[in-house]
């Protein structure tokens, strides 16, 4: 079956579009639509993107920081819902949205002190966590318009996004060219591609930063979740490693065997988890690294990843002030994040992977969030 590429931005709002298309579900055709999605207060417009595999599961994705604003994925009976927060309109991300969605770079996570020093020099970066950087700065990859392409495959569809960021944005050495591909296949996976390079030695770390709920409302407390990792990496008051790699028996880290998301997290510091897994690496590149079920829905969810840490982030800084798609309110543990990545505030510490792009080298990565249902295993 071929993909088909659509342009409906005479035909559907915006904000209703992904809404409407969720009904197709027995007539569904892998196709990729286009639509626009808002204007910038700078004038840069910007669009929506529509990738559907044959089951019915669909990815939204807009141009502006290459968030994925909603992702529609069946349960145990074939009813598709919603999985990862966000808002209904392109005014909500830029006006106070925590990432929902996003791609984040130069570096996902935290530098502390907001500085680093690279071959003897030392780079100041801009401040937007307290003293620390966090996600790039005040202007990362989140933030940025990128360039799209829709791709055509066999039995995927895909949509490329393309970003240059030039020498010296939020305080990094180095044009750094970017390219992520986003794909969607008929086995419900939504697989993400990340490769860079540089003109001068730079520091690099990307990531995804979806806020998902395989129950589509609610907390996310009851997800049952398995974290492919024996290690992680303790943080201070700020969120910054303390440069030791823990273990994590006996601990509230402990998800080798999967469990409740909210089993312990009352006794994690800082009302629940912000914390980086050392992943255990299987012999391939591309491993599984976490699995996550949800009870009521059977959804399950997993990922795989080339990177060698995974941030969970469980949601702990929502408030139930935000307003989300369709009028959902956004409180405490209404969705958790699973950030593949390199380790935070690497730059400062030599223990950790490296994570310096030089000039003639390429950066590469591989995400990948694969869904299908409990029953089905």
């Amino acid at each position: 079956m071929r993909n088909r590429i659509i342009d409906v931005s005479r035909i559907f709002l915006p904000a209703a579009f992904c809404l409407f298309i969720i009904f197709e579900i027995t007539s569904a055709q892998m196709n990729i639509s286009k639509q626009p999605y808002g204007v910038l207060p700078d004038g840069k417009s910007v669009d929506l993107y529509t990738l559907v595999n044959n089951n019915g599961m669909k990815a939204c994705i807009t141009t502006y920081g290459g968030i994925v604003t909603q992702l529609w994925v069946p349960d145990k009976h074939g009813k598709l819902g919603d999985v990862v927060l966000g808002f209904d309109s392109l005014d909500e991300y830029v006006r106070h949205s925590p990432y929902f969605g996003a791609l984040v770079g130069r570096y996902a996570n935290r530098i502390a002190a907001a500085s680093f020093t690279l071959d003897g020099e030392e780079y100041h970066l801009a401040a937007n966590d307290h003293r620390n950087s966090l996600h790039g700065g005040k202007r990362g990859f989140d933030k940025v318009v990128w360039k799209a392409e829709p791709v055509q495959g066999g039995d995927s569809v895909a949509l490329r996004l393309k970003f240059l960021s030039k020498d010296g944005e939020e305080g990094y050495p180095g044009n750094l060219s970017v390219t992520v591909t986003y794909s969607l296949d008929n086995d419900n996976a939504l697989k993400i591609f990340y490769d860079a390079i540089t003109d001068k030695p730079t520091i690099v770390n990307l990531t995804h930063h979806s806020y998902f709920n395989l129950a589509d409302s609610g907390d996310i407390l009851n997800h049952e979740m398995m974290i492919k990792a024996g290690s992680y990496t303790p943080v201070d008051s700020m969120l910054i490693p303390t440069g030791e790699v823990r273990r994590v028996d006996g601990t509230p880290f402990d998800f080798r065997k999967s469990r409740r998301i909210g089993a312990e997290i009352d006794s994690v510091a800082g009302g629940g988890y912000d914390h980086n897994f050392v992943l255990l690496r299987g012999r391939e590149p591309l491993s599984l690294a976490a699995r996550v079920t949800e009870p009521v829905s059977a959804r399950l969810m997993e990922v795989w990843t080339t990177e060698p840490g995974l941030q969970f982030y469980s949601g702990n800084f929502l408030d139930g002030t935000l307003k989300g798609t369709g009028g959902r309110m956004y409180g405490k543990h209404s969705g958790f994040c699973l950030e593949a990545q390199h380790f935070p505030d690497s730059p400062h510490q030599s223990k950790f992977p490296p994570v310096v792009l030089r000039p003639g080298s390429v950066y590469h990565q591989e995400t990948v969030y694969k869904f299908s249902t409990r029953q089905s295993q």
